[in-house]
């Protein structure tokens, strides 16, 4: 993935690869907008309304203008954009030059039906709106059963109407034509999908007959779940129907696991490591700026793992993270300063208390960057020493004692008999 600094000259055209309806509205803010946030829909709905009467390519504008236009700054439009990419509704294109120009192709969102059949986005709407209102939402893109007992099916069929003709020299030219185009969220997952089917015996599974649609599904299980290959393989062994894979089945199956690992709640997604836009670019190769490189680019799952050989993350650790990540909302680098900071004043041991402690402190500073982190946790290091340094010794002192005048007893006396 290819990341270009963008500034408020660098200009914009909108590209329409698709069809976008007026109930793609309704998909986008009731489905997509609890996974990216109004901020990200908001940008969508903005560049929708750039383009012409066509509806296929806006005039060329400004990122100042798109700034101005939506009362933001252009870091929060960068990761507005970087979302909706991520999420599959736009692609972006660069064309460098003394001021850069981009291309914004815009995407359709999924329908519903295939919303709710992604695991990563079905789960991760669930996680964000609550299980109450998921189910409001669901029910809303329901079709009610008509019933049709007693009715008889009276539809005429085409060749009961059309004839042939012959079409001489008739040439069909489609390519190009204006077409509902969706740009599916294709996670990359670490599952070794070979060695998931080593781990199960062929009497089991015709693994030959795996079809590609059900290598995505275990892909996409494995990404919003975490799930390593030998927990993957156990899940598929526990799906089993006729040697073959029940995909109903497995996404259940999945989900209960993941839920009794971890106390019932359900998987959300988080920024993997720190966004670009907020990193340091620095070509210095001093051991802090290898620090600062190493807590940017590192997630905090992998950087938390690094700290104990490699080995899997616990529960508790798990949980720490998830909190750190979604319920603070902490960036990713912060995170990582966060962890080392707390390791290294505490003897290596997760303290969870502790962790909510420093967490929250980071929080209430509005720290975003690894610099600031960084220069946040060695002030608070300093300043622990120095407590060490110097205790205080206020205990030791006499307390001077003084007789209270007469008018200062009355104020007591009045205090007190509020209590009598």
């Amino acid at each position: 993935m290819l990341k270009e600094k963008v500034t408020l000259a660098d200009s914009f055209t909108v590209i329409n690869r698709t069809i976008l309806k007026e109930t793609d509205r309704k998909i986008l803010t009731m489905l997509y907008q609890p996974i990216i946030g109004s901020i990200a829909t908001s940008l969508y709905f903005v560049l929708w309304s750039y383009l012409d009467k066509m509806e296929v390519m806006s005039d060329e504008w400004t990122h100042h203008h798109l700034e101005t236009s939506m009362r933001l700054n252009l870091d929060e439009i960068i990761i507005a954009r970087e979302k909706l990419e991520a999420i599959g509704l736009i692609k972006s294109y660069v064309k460098k030059d003394d001021i850069n120009h981009f291309i914004y192709v815009m995407y359709s969102p999924v329908e519903a039906y295939e919303f709710f059949s992604n695991p990563i986005l079905n789960i991760t709407l669930e996680h964000n709106v609550g299980k109450i209102e998921y189910q409001k939402i669901k029910d809303y893109f329901i079709v009610p059963t008509i019933n049709l007992k007693g009715y008889q099916d009276i539809t005429c069929r085409f060749d009961e109407i059309f004839e042939s003709i012959d079409f001489t020299n008739y040439e069909c030219l489609v390519d190009d034509m204006k077409k509902s185009r969706i740009n599916k969220v294709n996670p990359i997952s670490k599952l070794d999908i070979n060695k998931v089917f080593s781990y199960i015996p062929d009497e089991l599974l015709q693994i030959k007959n795996v079809p590609l649609k059900t290598k995505d599904l275990l892909y996409k299980l494995s990404f919003i779940y975490n799930f390593d290959d030998e927990q993957m393989s156990n899940l598929i062994m526990n799906s089993l129907s006729n040697k073959k894979i029940n995909e109903d089945k497995l996404k259940e199956q999945c989900l209960n696991y993941y839920q009794f690992e971890h106390s019932g709640n359900l998987p959300s997604l988080a920024y993997k490591n720190q966004p670009e836009h907020l990193r340091k670019n620095t070509n210095s190769t001093s051991r802090r700026a290898k620090m600062i490189y190493t807590f940017e680019t590192t997630s905090p799952y992998s950087f938390l793992s690094s700290k104990h050989s490699g080995s899997k993350l616990t529960k508790n650790e798990t949980e720490i993270l998830s909190y750190l990540l979604l319920e603070l909302n902490l960036k990713p680098g912060v995170v990582n300063v966060i962890i080392d900071y707390v390791l290294k004043e505490s003897d290596n041991k997760l303290v969870k208390s502790y962790v909510e402690m420093v967490a929250l402190q980071f929080a209430r500073s509005k720290i975003e960057t690894v610099e600031e982190a960084m220069k946040l946790a060695e002030k608070e290091h300093k300043n622990k020493r120095k407590k060490k340094d110097n205790p205080v010794k206020w205990l030791d002192k006499k307390i001077e004692e003084k007789e209270a005048s007469n008018e200062e007893i009355k104020d007591i006396e009045a205090i007190l008999s509020k209590y009598e």
